[in-house]
């Protein structure tokens, strides 16, 4: 019995252990599984982390790839706006609204006479021309332009000044830029255009007016010729017609200028250059008389030739001829000469006017060819410039020698030509 019992305590004990290997067996087992699965969700978890970042990596190398690509396209657009800026016709100048200049082009800086502007000075410090430039435009509305003159090196300038906000938003934040042209070509051109309409209006008056005056011109003329003649025999009345011819005469010579001076182009023919010189002389004669002074001619060369229209050629020897008379003091003497040039090739005449007066200032010498400038009061300044033209018009030219009180001489010199006509 003692043994029967003994048998089933140990079996009971084998049982016990059997259940309780068997239990942590299948803990084992259990938790080997759990291993597994994690290990294999680590593994994937592993996998999607490796993929993830081989795609993070690949968007970064194609952003750093974007990234250059937009750095080198920024660089080449700020390097062609430098360019453009550098290029541009106009002047650009910005500054900050601290007043500060950020960037001038090199336009600006020539127009601003060469100053020195670089980022960072202050407004007040830049130059006195762009201190003014700021001050002319304060209080200027934006769009509009303002036209200032600016002393430079190199001379004065006129230049438009245009004010541009930076704010997008319209509104006054002391950020700005400013536009400059120069206007000192456009506004010279346009002075020299209205000077010309106003000239050319003027001629066409002058010139109608002188065309009224010329026809009873010539009738009071012939009617004086007349009265010289029927007095004859009255020297106090033939003195009176004499000043009254110098006067017609005089008159007559204005006219013609204002006439010569408008016309266009000339008919030359071949003519004796001694006898409209002659001519000329005789016409002036009572002038001369009324004046108290001479006329001589020393015609050295005989009878030659010169392509001229003789009513223009004649009123350029009354014109150099008329300057001498005003020139000149009661009892002086115009001589004038006909020789030839030898300096000039294929042979050209002289015809020299000197005249004994007062002479011409050195520093006014240059300017006596010039439409309406004259030394004497109540001459239109007409006649030295009519002179200028005839000669060119002839294809010759025109000088003048002068000392002051010791005289003048005009020489006009005229290409020769064949046969007298």
């Amino acid at each position: 019995m003692i043994a029967v019992s003994r048998n089933r305590k140990v079996t009971r004990k084998l049982s016990g252990g059997l259940a309780e290997k068997g239990l942590a067996q299948e803990n084992l087992t259990r938790a080997f599984l759990t291993f597994t699965q994690a290990a294999n969700s680590l593994e994937q978890s592993y996998s999607q982390l490796q993929a993830e970042v081989t795609r993070l990596h690949q968007e970064l190398e194609r952003a750093n790839a974007e990234l250059d690509c937009s750095l080198e396209e920024n660089e080449r657009v700020r390097h062609y706006l430098g360019k453009v800026l550098e290029r541009l016709p106009c002047g650009v100048i910005a500054a900050n609204p601290q007043g500060e200049i950020q960037m001038v082009n090199p336009e600006a800086r020539r127009l601003l006479g060469g100053s020195e502007v670089s980022s960072g000075t202050n407004a007040a410090e830049v130059s006195a021309e762009f201190a003014e430039l700021c001050n002319g435009i304060a209080e200027a509305s934006s769009k509009t332009e303002v036209e200032l003159a600016v002393k430079t090196k190199t001379g004065d300038r006129i230049i438009g000044v245009l004010r541009e906000n930076l704010n997008s938003s319209g509104q006054d934040c002391g950020e700005a830029i400013w536009i400059l042209r120069d206007l000192t070509e456009q506004k010279k051109i346009a002075t020299e255009k209205e000077a010309s309409r106003r000239a050319q209006a003027l001629a066409e008056v002058a010139t109608v007016l002188a065309h009224e005056i010329r026809n009873p011109l010539g009738s009071m003329e012939l009617f004086t010729g007349l009265l010289a003649d029927a007095c004859a025999h009255l020297p106090e009345t033939r003195q009176w017609i004499t000043h009254l011819r110098a006067g017609l005469r005089v008159l007559s010579a204005t006219v013609n200028n204002v006439l010569f001076h408008a016309r266009p182009v000339l008919q030359l023919l071949p003519a004796d250059l001694g006898r409209l010189v002659s001519e000329a002389m005789d016409f002036l004669q009572p002038m001369a008389k009324q004046r108290g002074q001479s006329i001589k001619i020393e015609n050295k060369v005989g009878v030659i030739a010169v392509q001229a229209d003789g009513n223009c050629l004649k009123q350029v020897f009354l014109n150099l001829s008329l300057n001498a008379f005003r020139a000149m003091p009661p009892g002086g003497c115009l001589t004038v000469r006909i020789g030839w040039a030898p300096q000039f090739p294929g042979g050209a005449a002289r015809i020299d006017f000197s005249d004994q007066g007062r002479g011409i200032d050195e520093q006014l010498l240059g300017r006596v060819f010039e439409p309406g400038f004259t030394t004497s009061q109540g001459s239109p300044g007409l006649g030295l410039a009519v002179c200028k033209q005839g000669s060119a018009q002839h294809h010759g030219e025109i000088e003048v020698q002068s000392k002051p009180q010791q005289g003048t001489t005009f020489s006009l010199i005229l290409p020769v030509s064949g046969a007298v006509a």
